[in-house]
C-alpha cells in the first residue's frame, strides 16, 4: 500500500507538509513528480515548489539522490516501510496547481503526490490531517473513514485516479442536488453574501440532467458521485476537468444574485463554463486521444485531436444551455457569433490548421505572446466551429452530430480513440465518408462555409462595420488615458505604418488620443493620418493609412423572421433536446 499524508503546515508561508509511506520498498526506490497536469497542456514544472525532501526507515535517515528536475532515488535497507517527507509551496490561485493561506487551501494531486515508479497500479491512500479549526474538506476522492469535516482517510485504485481528484479546503458554502439519480455536490469558496445559491444549484442540475440524457438516455452515468469545486475571486475565469469533479474559478460578479433580475451575460458565461467542464466527464476523461491511453507525466504528451476534445466540447457547452432552457435561441446565436468573430479576427487561422494547433499546444497555446494572433488559431474556438459545420452538414443530410458522439462512446467502450474512429462514427451516422470535410476543415486553413450552412436553419448571417481596433489591425489596452498596443495583426494597416507591440499611441495629428475608438474623431476613413508614438521612451511619427469601413467587418447571427416552416423546424430540432 502507498499512503500520502497531507497537512497544512504554515498557512502564512503557504506550505503543505506531505509524508509518503511506502510499504516493502525494496533496495532502491525511484520517486517522480509530474511536470504537467492532464487537461492543461503545458510543462509546468511542479517540482520547483518541492523543498526539504528527506527519507527515513524506522526513524533512520536514508540517502536521497536527485536524478533530474523531478526525480529522486532513495537507497533502502531491509523491508521496513519507507517514509519520505517534504514541503510543498502552494500559492497558485489557478485550477492547475496548489494554494494555501489563512482562508483557503486547494490542491491537485499532480502538484503534491510523488509517484513510486513500478508501483503506479497499486492502491493509493490519502490521509488529510490537522486541518485548521472550522475548515472543511471537499473532494470526489472515495472516502474510507472521514469525520464530519472531511478530515481522514481516502483511497484511489491507482496513481492515475489519485491525481484526478482535486481537494478544496477551508470555509466554503456547499449544496447538493441529484441528476439522473446521482448525487452532485457544489462547493463555492469566496462568494459574496447574497449570491443566489438555490438558482446556481437548479441551473447546474438542468445542465447535468440534459448532458446525462444526451449520453445515456434514461441510464445512469459512469460515476456514482460528482463534485463541482468553485473558487470565486475578484477577476478570474477557468476550469479543469476531472473524472468525477471539476475545479472552477470565476469572478464573484459572475455568480447569480438574489436581487438581480433576468440572466446577466456574466452568469451565462459561468453556466457555459460549468457545461463545458461537465461535458469533459465523457469527452476527454473517458473518451480520450489514443496518445493519452496511458499518461506520461514526465514529458509532453502530443496529440492532434484537441480540436475534437476541446473544440467539440466548446461547441456543446453553450448548445446545452439552450437545450436545457437556460437561454433562448437569440442569445445562443449571439454567443455563436462571438466565436465566429474571434476566429475571423485571428490572422493565424490562415497559417495553422486546428490539427496543427492541437499538436503545438505545448509550446504555443499556453505561451501566448504579441505574435500569437498571427501565428496560431485556437483549437477551442475554431474547433467548436468545425463541430458546428459538421453538425449542420449532417443535419442537412438527415443525420446529426449527437448520434456520432454517442456512436463513438459505444464503439470505443469509453476508451482511447483516433481520428479514424471519429471519421468512422461520422460515416456510420451520415451514410457517407466525411474525409473531404475533415481534410479541409481540420487539416486545412481555409475559412469554414458557415453562412451557407446556417441559411437552411433559418439563421441570418449579417455583417456590420468592425470597430477601429479591428479596422486598423491592432489589439490594444486603454488604461489611464494611454493607448498601449498589445498585438499588431499580420497584413494590417497598423503593420504597414510600422506600429509594434509595446508602442503607446500619444496623439493623432495634433490631438491627444486617450482611447483607440476616438481615432474616428481625428481621422477620416480612406485617408492618411500622422500618429505620435512612444517606443522605449523615444518619440516616433508614423503615418497610418486609415482603412475604409468595408475593409473589416463583424458577423451578427439572428433568427430569420421570414424563414419557412421547414427551416424553423430544422433549427428547433438542432437547438432543441437531442433525440
Amino acid at each position: 500500500m502507498i499512503v500520502h499524508r497531507i497537512e497544512p503546515l504554515d498557512l502564512h508561508a503557504h506550505l503543505f507538509r506531505v509524508v509518503l509511506k511506502v510499504a516493502e520498498p525494496g533496495d532502491l526506490v525511484r520517486l517522480t513528480l509530474p511536470v504537467w497536469i492532464p487537461g492543461s497542456y503545458l510543462v509546468r514544472e511542479f517540482a520547483r515548489h518541492v523543498h526539504g525532501l528527506e527519507a527515513r526507515q524506522q526513524g533512520e535517515r536514508r540517502t536521497v539522490r536527485q536524478l533530474d528536475k523531478a526525480s529522486w532515488e532513495v537507497k533502502c535497507t531491509g523491508r521496513a516501510p519507507l517514509e519520505v517527507e517534504y514541503r510543498v509551496y502552494a500559492f497558485d490561485l489557478s485550477v492547475r496547481a496548489a494554494y494555501l493561506d489563512a482562508r483557503r487551501g486547494f490542491f491537485n494531486g499532480t502538484s503534491m503526490f510523488l509517484r513510486v515508479e513500478g508501483r503506479e497500479d497499486e492502491p493509493q491512500q490519502v490521509e488529510l490531517r490537522r486541518l485548521p479549526r472550522g475548515w472543511q474538506a471537499a473532494t470526489s476522492l472515495p472516502a474510507v473513514k472521514v469525520d464530519a469535516r472531511g478530515q481522514g482517510l481516502y483511497q484511489a485504485a491507482d496513481y492515475d485516479e489519485l491525481v484526478d481528484h482535486p481537494v478544496e479546503l477551508g470555509h466554503f458554502w456547499r449544496g447538493e442536488f441529484r441528476a439522473a439519480g446521482v448525487p452532485h455536490e457544489f462547493v463555492v469558496s469566496g462568494a459574496l453574501p447574497g449570491f443566489d445559491a438555490e438558482r446556481l444549484l437548479a441551473d447546474a442540475r438542468r445542465i447535468c440532467e440534459t448532458q446525462i440524457a444526451f449520453w445515456h438516455g434514461r441510464r445512469r452515468p459512469p460515476f456514482s458521485r460528482y463534485v463541482f469545486l468553485l473558487n470565486a475571486m475578484d477577476d478570474a475565469y477557468g476550469g479543469l476537468e476531472h473524472r468525477a469533479s471539476t475545479a472552477l474559478v470565476c469572478a464573484r460578479r459572475d455568480l447569480p444574485r438574489r436581487d438581480e433580475p433576468g440572466t446577466p451575460d456574466a452568469y451565462v458565461t459561468l453556466l457555459g463554463l460549468i457545461s463545458h467542464e461537465y461535458f469533459h466527464t465523457w469527452n476527454v476523461k473517458r473518451l480520450r486521444p489514443a496518445e493519452f491511453a496511458r499518461y506520461d507525466y514526465s514529458r509532453e504528451n502530443y496529440t492532434e485531436l484537441l480540436w475534437f476534445f476541446e473544440g467539440f466540447t466548446s461547441y456543446y457547452d453553450d448548445l446545452f444551455l439552450v437545450r436545457a432552457g437556460l437561454i433562448d435561441e437569440a442569445r445562443y446565436l449571439k454567443l455563436l457569433a462571438k466565436a465566429v468573430n474571434q476566429v475571423l479576427a485571428t490572422p493565424g487561422r490562415q497559417l495553422q490548421s486546428v490539427a496543427e494547433a492541437s499538436f503545438d499546444a505545448w509550446v504555443k497555446y499556453y505561451r501566448p505572446d504579441e505574435n500569437t494572433v498571427n501565428a496560431t488559431v485556437s483549437y477551442y474556438t475554431k474547433g467548436s466551429l468545425v463541430a458546428l459545420a459538421l453538425d449542420l452538414t449532417l443535419r442537412r443530410e438527415g443525420a446529426h452530430l449527437d448520434d456520432a458522439m454517442r456512436a463513438l462512446w459505444q464503439a470505443s467502450g469509453a476508451g482511447p480513440i483516433s481520428e479514424a474512429d471519429i471519421a468512422r462514427a461520422l460515416q456510420e451516422v451520415g451514410g457517407r465518408s466525411y474525409a473531404r470535410e475533415l481534410r479541409r476543415w481540420v487539416h486545412g486553413t481555409q475559412d469554414l462555409p458557415l453562412a451557407e450552412l446556417l441559411e437552411p436553419f433559418g439563421v441570418q448571417w449579417q455583417t456590420q462595420p468592425a470597430g477601429w481596433p479591428q479596422r486598423v489591425g491592432v489589439r490594444s489596452h486603454d488604461t489611464g488615458g494611454a493607448v498601449q498596443i498589445k498585438s499588431v495583426m499580420r497584413g494590417s494597416a497598423a503593420e504597414r505604418a510600422g506600429l509594434a507591440a509595446g508602442d503607446e499611441i500619444l496623439a493623432v495629428g495634433n490631438w491627444r488620443l486617450r482611447k483607440l475608438e476616438d481615432l474616428a474623431l481625428y481621422a477620416s476613413a480612406g485617408e492618411p493620418c500622422e500618429l505620435l508614438v512612444s517606443r522605449d521612451q523615444r518619440l516616433l511619427r508614423l503615418q497610418l493609412d486609415v482603412p475604409a469601413e468595408r475593409a473589416a467587418h463583424q458577423v451578427q447571427l439572428a433568427v430569420d423572421p421570414r424563414a419557412s416552416a421547414d427551416r424553423v423546424a430544422r433549427r428547433r430540432a438542432w437547438l432543441g433536446p437531442s433525440r
